[in-house]
């Protein structure tokens, strides 16, 4: 029954030749501010990167960035170093709607905003311009105020949202979507109950549905990262699995081959960083997962495969402890095979 469970819920590698391709990667974009979220336009290709110290969306046109939804306030993340940062995660629902999670206003006073986007060389206002806004989740007598909206997963009937502002809690948010229609955002998922380990921050879809959380853990601690798969409808906790990772900061599935991946920042141990393949165990009696390195990163943060099977991910680099908004981030591509 556990081999059938892992190979319903993961793909693995079949083939040696597959598993063993040197991965290029490349720099398409550097100069950044504390990159933090990353989405492909469907149907163009387009990439688009949250420049969040920047406090700005931009697109990728011809290698250069162009400002896309800009005027974003700006907060400080983290225990130190600390970062600026302003919008964090992005994703499309579809071609022109763009999904961002704020990250530069205070906790308790941040939405997930949705935009319909201009036209190319043109830009919006980031509060002004704004189609929709979901939230705020203000503090009550019970639960902590909510933001650092920093992961997006988007279905045709949800979003759901990584959020980091209760610890204690550690929330999955959720809103409802009906046809083009957004609805409320709530309180969905509570992780730390579920996982007893804070911090949910990479989100994606499974290919057969299910929610896939990495959870962070504590920056201070290391190997306390996880990785938990749930019912997308009933919140149900599938499988909590450890993954010896630091700070995983983004999952996603391969479009082609159907390989899951991870981003570790790795705050404590920054050499440790970079982008790895998790695959389950070969056969029945070996640990439940291996998880392999496939390439050394400067503090990734965020990452989203085009149809192709190219990668991309933005590095926020390796500025000083005190330099919170130094323009060494980057959004590399990454060709897996």
């Amino acid at each position: 029954m556990r081999f059938i469970r892992f190979a319903i819920l993961f793909a693995f590698c079949q083939a040696s030749l597959l598993c063993a391709a040197e991965p290029k990667v490349e720099t398409v974009l550097d100069g950044l501010i504390n990159p933090a979220g990353v989405a492909v336009q469907p149907e163009t290709g387009i990439v688009f990167v949250s420049d969040s110290g920047a406090g700005k969306v931009v697109r990728v046109v011809e290698g250069k960035s162009e400002d896309v939804i800009t005027g974003s306030p700006k907060d400080l993340y983290g225990k130190g170093p600390k970062y600026e940062i302003g919008p964090l995660g992005i994703a499309f629902f579809d071609k022109n709607t763009l999904v961002v999670g704020d990250g530069g206003f205070v906790d308790g006073k941040e939405f997930v905003r949705v935009f319909t986007l201009p036209e190319a060389g043109k830009s919006l206002d980031y509060e002004k311009d704004a189609k929709t806004k979901a939230g705020p989740l203000e503090e009550t007598s019970d639960l902590k105020p909510e933001g650092n909206f920093y992961g997006l997963a988007v279905s045709k009937s949800a979003v759901y949202v990584t959020s980091n502002g209760d610890d204690t809690k550690g929330w999955v948010l959720r809103m409802t979507v009906e046809g083009t229609k957004f609805g409320k955002l709530e309180r969905w998922l509570e992780t730390k109950e579920a996982v007893e380990v804070d911090a949910p921050v990479g989100i994606t879809l499974s290919p057969r549905g299910e929610i896939v959380i990495g959870q962070m853990g504590e920056v201070n601690k290391p190997n306390d990262s996880l990785l938990t798969f749930y019912n997308a409808s009933t919140g149900k906790k599938l499988l909590n699995l450890e993954t010896n990772l630091h700070d995983i900061t983004a999952v996603a599935y391969h479009p082609k081959t159907g390989l899951l991946y991870a981003t570790d920042f790795a705050w404590v141990e920054p050499k440790d960083a970079g982008l790895f393949r998790i695959d389950r165990g070969a056969k029945e009696g070996d640990a439940p997962i291996k998880v392999t390195k496939v390439v050394a990163l400067e503090k990734p943060t965020a990452m989203a495969f085009a149809p192709d099977g190219t990668l991309y991910v933005t590095t926020i680099g390796a500025p000083g402890a005190e330099e919170t908004a130094a323009k060494t981030g980057k959004l590399v591509k990454i060709t897996l095979e």
